[in-house]
């Protein structure tokens, strides 16, 4: 029995689809290698969460850590330090928002909602103007109007809480998520 035409057209189309199929499976593994390079390192991935010991830190002292390949400032506030940020008028900030990880987006920027705990501070150092790092302000060198941190790149003010208060800064210093796991340890991450 002889074949007919549209036997034949048949054939060719499953030739077609299996030949497109295995081009595609090809494809896909000569493809791989290069989409899981993009992938982080194991390295990237330590780094992904930390743990800091924070019993050394004395009041007024701010310790920077590397997280995620950026500057963590941990800062042990003064009670000084925690009265000048609780009086200040959330409406008159220029952001007022907490840019706070562990919290939900829209939550003000009070002081409460920078600092889980008012004594430790706790922020990714990275200016939200240009991504410089901001200097510290001490008793021996002071930085700035409000007694947190100066960008000395293009003058960011910050206050004791990381709120953006002068300059050309959009936004607050980001607070990370963080945990404390014991009285002197804190998970970052």
């Amino acid at each position: 029995m002889a074949a007919t035409t549209s036997d034949a057209g048949t054939r060719r189309d499953f030739l077609y689809v299996a030949s497109g199929a295995m081009a595609g499976v090809g494809l896909a593994s000569a493809a791989w290698p290069f989409i899981d390079q993009m992938n982080p390192s194991s390295a990237a991935l330590a780094l992904a969460s930390i743990e800091v010991d924070i019993s050394s830190i004395q009041p007024g002292q701010q310790v920077v850590y590397k997280w995620r390949g950026h500057p963590l400032f941990v800062r042990r506030r003064t009670p000084k330090e925690i009265a000048e940020s609780k009086a200040v008028d959330v409406n008159s900030l220029p952001d007022p928002l907490a840019e706070n990880a562990n919290l939900p987006a829209g939550a003000p920027a009070t002081d409460a909602n920078r600092a889980t705990k008012p004594e430790w501070l706790v922020l990714i150092g990275v200016c939200t103007h240009l991504g410089c790092t901001p200097t510290v302000s001490t008793p021996q060198m002071p930085e700035g109007d409000y007694g947190g941190w100066l960008c000395h790149c293009h003058g960011s003010q910050y206050d004791t809480a990381g709120r953006i208060r002068k300059g050309p800064a959009p936004r607050n210093l980001d607070v990370p998520p963080y945990t404390f796991t014991s009285a002197t340890k804190i998970k970052v991450g």
